[in-house]
């Protein structure tokens, strides 16, 4: 078991100091990391514990810990959370005070500009990973497809989006 929570450690902590674009950006490779490499759980598991995160109250990375409590229980649970927040907040507090002390620094405009398009691309790259992973049938994709286009071109609410895609869940018309 300790190895498994060294591992945990390890792979979490290296991985918070790569979430530009926040914590939603690091989940391709934590999903990698946690299904492909190690093979401690199935894409169907990972799926399935991102979309409870997802509908329940607070932060979407709550994700974090049921990972970690699914692969080692409630220590893999406090292992993976302390590992993925703490060394990001030590670097983002760091950052922040070397940030504001060179305001008026003209590389910080650029800095800025050359971030946006990263974390754009790598929140991008989570949805897709997301959406093949989960969607094993052609119909399971073009509703997610239709799912996200209502998403970007209407003023819909993304819970009403997300009950209609249970309604089809439930109606088992993804099995075709």
């Amino acid at each position: 078991m300790s190895a498994v929570l060294l591992s945990l450690a390890g792979i979490f902590a290296g991985l918070s100091l790569l979430a530009f674009g926040g914590g939603s950006s690091l989940l391709p490779e934590i999903q990698r990391q946690l299904v492909d490499v190690h093979h401690w759980m199935t894409a169907e598991d990972f799926i399935a514990l991102y979309a409870l995160a997802q509908a329940a109250p607070g932060p979407n990375m709550m994700v974090i810990p049921l990972l970690g409590w699914r692969i080692a229980g409630v220590p893999g649970a406090l292992v993976v959370s302390v590992a993925v927040f703490t060394p990001a907040a030590v670097l983002t507090g760091a950052t922040l005070m070397v940030w504001r002390r060179l305001r008026d620094s003209p590389w910080r405009r650029i800095v800025q500009a050359a971030v946006v398009p990263i974390s754009v691309g790598l929140v991008a790259s989570s949805a897709a990973l997301i959406t093949l992973s989960a969607d094993q049938t052609w119909v399971l994709t073009v509703i997610s497809v239709i799912g996200a286009l209502v998403h970007l071109r209407t003023r819909i609410h993304p819970l009403w989006i997300l009950a209609v895609g249970a309604v089809f869940g439930l109606t088992g018309i993804g099995q075709l």
